[in-house]
């Protein structure tokens, strides 16, 4: 369900997370994202960036504190309303890019769509009109191994966003590209979450991904702190 008017599309109250062995990452962190807000997370190796997006996400539980998704506690969802949050409302960009090799891109870009059991026919409509959008027209029944790391990047890009989701949680989207690929990813990417107004949280160890965000927060041990200039 959308956001009631009004209402943050993401509010984490008094999170805290430890890893086995007892390392407490975080403690009592707040955050609050509106609908169609950028907010994008810097911080250390090992300060706990990728874990805050499995938290949002609902791929992790919290120690302690809520995470709201438009006003639905995780907390006080069963696996499987978790899972069809995900499917219905959220959008991943991993840095691993996890694309399925034995799918062509339209199959690979339309995934979300057919989880949701929307017609085949839609799906993959809307499939090849995000691969246009990502600069991959014509290329519909190539498949993953045909395509370099940039253009990979595009296609984990195109399937975030197909389903329209209310929110994107995208993990070192550039992490693997070089300075210019990167540069044409991170343009195209914000492009794309711009036009449809989608809520973006988006951690990162590049300024340049930084600065194409509304906010940019740093993620310490002491929780989420602004960043000067961000």
């Amino acid at each position: 369900m959308p956001s009631p008017a009004g209402a943050p599309l993401v509010r984490l109250t008094g999170l805290s997370k430890s890893v086995p062995g007892g390392r407490r990452l975080f403690d009592g962190l707040e955050l609050t994202l509106a609908p169609g807000e950028f907010v994008a997370v810097m911080g250390e190796s090992g300060v706990g960036k990728s874990t805050l997006l499995n938290l949002v996400g609902g791929l992790d539980a919290p120690d302690a504190g809520e995470v709201e998704i438009e006003g639905v506690a995780l907390s006080g969802l069963s696996d499987d309303a978790r899972t069809l949050l995900r499917r219905d409302r959220i959008g991943f960009v991993f840095q691993a890019f996890h694309i399925l090799p034995h799918l062509t891109l339209a199959q690979n870009v339309a995934l979300p769509m057919v989880l949701q059991k929307r017609p085949s026919a839609e799906a993959l409509a809307r499939a090849r009109e995000m691969l246009a959008a990502v600069g991959l027209d014509g290329r519909s029944e190539d498949y993953p191994q045909q395509l370099s790391g940039g253009e990979l990047q595009r296609i984990a890009i195109a399937r975030a966003l197909a389903h329209r989701p209310a929110l994107v949680l995208a993990d070192e989207p550039t992490g693997n590209l070089d300075p210019e690929t990167a540069a044409r990813v991170l343009a195209l990417f914000e492009e794309q979450v711009r036009r449809a107004g989608t809520g973006v949280l988006l951690v990162t160890h590049s300024e340049a991904a930084a600065a194409a965000a509304d906010r940019v927060l740093r993620l310490t041990g002491e929780g989420l702190e602004a960043r000067d200039g961000g």
